[in-house]
């Protein structure tokens, strides 16, 4: 735009558009489940439906349209196309493709019932309590998961949010700890392209903006770290020749990441062994914002 000038691309495709915005802009961005359910979305029901016309002829009867047709489909289906709608049509128009966001304010069908803000439903059945908690840090000392379980527990990190995490990322002198990465599978991603075992263990960006967090670290998991590093050095000097100096502060005794699937098997063992329930490793995650809400601490801040 130059002096509130808008250039509109009259010939542009809404197929041409959608498949560059999803492929080009959001394809580096983008976890690998993300970008396959924006693809669901684009290729199965947006191209088929608008992808003739042209942009500069879309506007908000096109949007509403489409919303009502899949919602006839699937409620899960629709919310995420309005997402990628919205955000796709902003992208237009930032980059003066068109004048107007033409699904900016276009609601979904009265007949999909909205989602409450972070709305969670909480079963006590898949968390641990205090005790419970203390016991399971306990009994992983001196396995290959204590720190995974410190990080997810202690501080409500994702697994692969966990692996992604470096000595880089900690700030020894405010003890502070700056997540801003995971490891997973890039979207669209040709195994054939990277080293062997490595497809799941590729850095990606974390699951959305306000998952870039920089947190406090408790004195607990501060001391953990701190002996861990010493075990990295260590490591490094003992096997100098076949060490991957990574920086990754849960990896292997080689320095190699983790994957997302590593801790699975001693963890189920650990919860038989200890005599706790048998939840998922994520319900770690949950266990440590439930403890966080029965405390009185604020939703937004705990929704990160």
């Amino acid at each position: 735009m130059t002096s509130n000038t808008y250039i509109v691309y009259d010939k542009l495709k809404v197929a041409d558009f959608m498949e560059y915005w999803l492929e080009t802009v959001m394809l580096p961005q983008i976890t690998a489940n993300t970008y396959n359910t924006y693809k669901n979305v684009v290729y199965r029901y947006v191209i088929p439906k608008l992808g003739g016309l042209h942009m500069s002829v879309l506007n908000q009867g096109h949007i509403r349209l489409l919303y009502n047709e899949i919602a006839k489909i699937s409620e899960n289906v629709v919310r995420v196309t309005k997402t990628v709608m919205n955000t796709s049509l902003k992208y237009a128009k930032e980059k003066n493709i068109l004048t107007i966001n033409p699904a900016k304010g276009v609601m979904l069908p009265k007949k999909v019932k909205k989602k409450g803000y972070r709305e969670r439903t909480i079963n006590v059945q898949k968390k641990l309590t205090m005790e419970a908690v203390q016991r399971l840090i306990e009994g992983s000392k001196g396995t290959a998961i204590h720190m995974q379980i410190l990080f997810a527990v202690l501080m409500g990190l994702r697994c692969g949010e966990i692996n992604g995490l470096k000595y880089s990322d900690v700030d020894y002198i405010n003890r502070t700890l700056t997540v801003e990465r995971q490891l997973g599978k890039l979207p669209n991603v040709d195994t054939d392209a990277v080293p062997p075992k490595m497809a799941t263990k590729q850095e990606i960006p974390t699951k959305t903006l306000t998952s870039n967090r920089v947190l406090p670290i408790p004195d607990y998991v501060f001391e953990a770290i701190l002996e861990q590093r010493k075990c990295y050095e260590a490591n490094r000097r003992r096997r100098s020749s076949l060490f991957q100096d990574l920086d990754y502060i849960c990896c292997s005794s080689y320095g190699r990441p983790r994957g997302k699937s590593f801790h699975f098997q001693p963890y189920k063992a650990l919860l038989r062994e200890l005599g706790l329930p048998d939840i998922t490793f994520h319900d770690l995650r949950n266990t440590y914002t439930t403890l966080l809400l029965k405390n009185n601490y604020d939703v937004k801040a705990v929704a990160c």
